[in-house]
């Protein structure tokens, strides 16, 4: 049986590249058709966030020793209050009055 040069020929699932001669998948081609390239503004996006993310990570890291330094600072006054304002006499009551 001869085909004709009238009728297409059947549709393949992967077809020649011209260039390299390399038999390339369907999908591959219809991406090489729209020549998908990365757009300059989505890279500055990118990096940006990822900047973003990394100052986020230091001032995160920053308020975690800074809210372990401030534990440590109660831990003592509240030590200290123990030990010394328990131990203290009540401080007296002055009337009010009197200091008129």
């Amino acid at each position: 049986m001869t085909t004709s040069p009238s009728q297409p020929a059947p549709p393949s699932s992967s077809r020649s590249n011209g260039a390299s001669g390399a038999s390339l998948p369907q999908w591959r081609l219809w991406l090489q058709t729209l020549n998908w390239r990365r757009d300059p503004d989505v890279e500055q996006k990118i990096n940006a966030s990822r900047l973003g993310t990394k100052q986020i990570e230091r001032e995160t890291e920053q308020l975690k020793n800074e809210n372990a330094r401030l534990a440590a600072i109660e831990s003592r006054l509240a030590h200290f209050e123990r030990e010394h304002l328990s131990n203290s006499s009540p401080l007296s009551s002055t009337d009010d009055s009197s200091l008129l």
